[in-house]
């Protein structure tokens, strides 16, 4: 859709609305007030105004103007360099109002108002007349602070399953309305908080936490916390949960192993309500009370146990709500139960056995080490096979007596070495036995003569020595010599 043509006469209207608003809005910002001014009832404030510079423009009379939240507006003080100032008895603050300097000048026309009230509060427009641009002004708003009366309190009540209300809060006088809320861990809600306004300005907030009590709730933690404007940090208001209830009965004492002749069995009747409780009733459900047991309080205490407690106990608690009863039946056993290990024991006794295994590991291995380190360091306990030296059939064995400089040491000699062959394994019925070093002596013509005999020396030390007995034979014959005995 088009847009109808924008004439030079609309155009002009607008310019004109323009310049009117730039006009004012600098006229008004030539009268100087303090935008916002806060006091307390019972104080002296001070409305501050002036209009600097007024250049062109003539003063001829300025008024200071009231208008109240709820009102009329209304003149409470008027200045005119040639009539002088007048305080208009209508006004709120009449007897309260006067300018601030006893000879007031155009140029500086503030005023101060005494024992402020809470109704004071308002706007405070001071309004020059001049000529020839007309009336100019500035506003202050004056806000009257008030520090509320502040108060917590818990309501009792009675466990039920409908809300109700436990608590109350409330911040009285206040100005402004303060703003409360609840701290608290059971589960309830805030009420949503109602205010009221009062005669002198003030305003007062309540606030309430509802819940569905339950015995369980009894001395909870609930708070209030109260913030308002005049205070420097919240007030916090701690406070616990009332809910009285009739008592909640609970016997306890039997283990399920009262057997015929077992003392000192007791039974003990714990009620929690409140109010506290105030009576205890022990019964049994056949109305006779055996025996063998006495009642203390609330406490039943078994003599010594028999057939006649085979019974039903009960046990009832009155308080000023109502009463509480609970009830255990005894079976009497013929003999006691066995006494299960606690499980302290198995832990102790399963940590002992592990030292004991690990004692027994760590012996093992240092007996089995010691036995190894002891072999190792004792002579083997059989000779090794001797080796032997193969010969050819040229070759010939020439064995060397001992010589006299050491007769403690034999050694063959050869005419030329050869590669030593194994003929351990070799065996001549026909031929001698090899000296054993546990059937030689020292006696005989012959072993006088290869063997030196020593009366301080026997075989062992002879056959110590390397003494070997071989055979001439060559590599890949079948003919094997026999064993030369010595």
């Amino acid at each position: 859709m088009d847009c109808p043509p924008f004439s030079l006469k609309n155009m002009s209207r607008l310019f004109s609305a323009l310049f009117l608003l730039f006009v004012q809005g600098s006229l008004a910002q030539r009268v100087r007030v303090e935008p916002e001014v806060v006091s307390y009832p019972g104080q002296t404030v001070t409305l501050r105004c002036q209009f600097p510079n007024p250049g062109g423009t003539q003063l001829t009379q300025v008024s200071w103007i009231l208008e109240p939240s709820e009102g009329e507006r209304t003149n409470i003080a008027v200045f005119h360099p040639n009539f002088g100032v007048s305080y208009p008895t209508q006004s709120p603050v009449a007897g309260r109002v006067s300018f601030l300097s006893n000879s007031p000048s155009l140029d500086n026309p503030s005023i101060q108002i005494r024992d402020v009230k809470m109704t004071d509060e308002g706007r405070y427009i001071c309004e020059y007349a001049t000529y020839p641009s007309g009336n100019e002004q500035g506003v202050s708003s004056l806000i009257m602070l008030a520090k509320p009366r502040n108060m917590a309190t818990t309501v009792t009540v009675n466990a039920g399953n409908t809300p109700v209300i436990v608590a109350r809060c409330e911040s009285s006088n206040g100005r402004p309305a303060a703003t409360i809320s609840w701290t608290t861990t059971v589960n309830g809600n805030a009420t949503t908080p109602v205010k009221t306004d009062n005669s002198d300005n003030t305003v007062s907030v309540q606030s309430e936490y509802m819940l569905i009590p339950q015995p369980s709730d009894n001395g909870k933690d609930i708070s209030c916390v109260v913030s308002h404007r005049t205070m420097p940090q919240p007030e916090t208001f701690p406070m616990k949960l009332t809910v009285e209830y009739p008592p909640q009965v609970q016997i306890v004492g039997y283990d399920n192993n009262w057997y015929k002749g077992r003392t000192s069995a007791f039974l003990t009747c714990q009620a929690d309500g409140n109010p506290a409780p105030t009576t205890v009733t022990w019964r049994t459900l056949s109305g006779l009370m055996p025996d063998t047991v006495q009642v203390q309080e609330n406490r039943l205490a078994v003599v010594k146990v028999d057939d006649s407690i085979n019974t039903t106990f009960i046990c009832e608690v009155r308080n000023s709500l109502g009463s509480g009863r609970d009830q255990v039946t005894i079976l009497v056993r013929e003999t006691p139960l066995p006494i299960k290990g606690s499980t302290t024991g198995s832990i102790i006794g399963g940590i002992l056995g592990v030292i004991i295994l690990l004692a027994i590991i760590v012996t093992t291995v240092v007996m089995v080490r010691r036995h190894q380190r002891k072999s190792a360091n004792s002579p083997p306990s059989h000779k090794p096979p001797p080796p032997t030296k193969s010969f050819s059939n040229a070759d010939r064995l020439i064995i060397s007596r001992p010589l006299e400089s050491d007769s403690h040491q034999m050694y063959y000699k050869t005419e030329r070495e050869q590669p030593m062959t194994d003929l351990s394994g070799y065996h001549d019925e026909n031929d001698h036995d090899e000296p054993s070093r546990h059937s030689a002596s020292c006696s005989g013509e012959e072993k006088e003569a290869l063997f030196p005999c020593n009366d301080d020396r026997d075989m062992d030390g002879i056959m110590g020595e390397e003494y070997y007995i071989t055979s001439s034979v060559t590599r890949g014959s079948s003919f094997m010599s026999s064993a030369v005995i010595v």
